[in-house]
């Protein structure tokens, strides 16, 4: 996904590059804390009871929370080999969603690398130019990850055709990169109501709308429903936090232009 302001993707020394043929499962790079937490979260999801898959993503999400923030944590570019980074000592926002994807549909290491390059790569090939760079990449590349509801969250949904990649100064965000047009639909702050938040449901990704050219969001975390009321649950770059948190719902939400909503069944 691409790096947006506030929560850019990531670099890793246990990083490797891929050859021709690779067979990720066995060959992937895992540090030993990384492993160690891999084995602790399929375990609870094997103790879960059998719970679908969005209550899984609250489940699992819930256990990265203080999880230190990374800023920068993916390596690639069209001019340097894409690597497959798989590093839980650090997360940034949009690898913090990926990691949660993948463990929320693996039931053993091998099962969760090959998840992780389906949810991060389009048609599950591990480079650059497939790499998912845009957060609605989920829910219109192959595989799809997640649907987006926004629209059918609220009535005040509002749609804006963006070409992806492209600077207002007509340069590219990421160079090498196609500028794809996609149709962003998102619902403005000022209409994030009680309404709203009581369509929303544990475990949907939420992201915060991009006003700037090019871009779809800004941000990207996992709607939750906690005792303390409804949270945005993030791997969050502020200084006051610099970790995986749950921000109060409706404080997030008036900080940000509107909200995108993608949803797993």
């Amino acid at each position: 996904m691409l790096a947006v302001v506030g929560c850019l993707t990531l670099a890793l020394p246990a990083a490797v590059a891929e050859p021709s043929g690779t067979d990720w499962a066995t060959a992937a790079s895992i540090d030993d804390v990384t492993g160690r937490k891999i084995d602790e979260l399929l375990a609870v999801r094997a103790g879960s009871g059998g719970q679908r898959k969005a209550d899984l993503v609250e489940l699992l999400s819930r256990q990265f929370l203080g999880t230190p923030y990374g800023a920068n944590m993916l390596v690639g570019s069209a001019t340097q080999p894409e690597q497959l980074v798989i590093d839980f000592r650090r997360v940034d926002c949009f690898t913090y969603l990926d990691y949660v994807a993948a463990l929320s549909e693996s039931a053993d290491r091998a099962q969760f690398v090959r998840n992780l390059i389906r949810t991060r790569y389009v048609d599950g090939r591990v480079d650059f130019l497939q790499r998912r760079h845009f957060f609605t990449d989920w829910a219109n590349t192959s595989p799809i990850s997640a649907r987006d509801v926004t629209a059918a969250v609220s009535p005040r949904a509002v749609t804006v055709t963006k070409d992806l990649n492209a600077k207002g100064d007509g340069g590219n965000y990421l160079p090498g990169l196609p500028v794809v047009q996609r149709g962003i639909t998102y619902i403005p702050s000022g209409y994030v109501d009680e309404a709203v938040i009581g369509r929303l449901r544990n475990g949907d990704y939420v992201a915060a709308y991009a006003d700037l050219p090019g871009l779809d969001v800004t941000h990207v975390g996992i709607f939750a429903t906690t005792p303390s009321g409804p949270v945005f649950r993030n791997a969050s770059s502020l200084t006051a936090n610099n970790k995986v948190v749950d921000s109060p719902f409706r404080d997030y939400v008036r900080t940000v232009p509107g909200i995108v909503v993608l949803r797993t069944e």
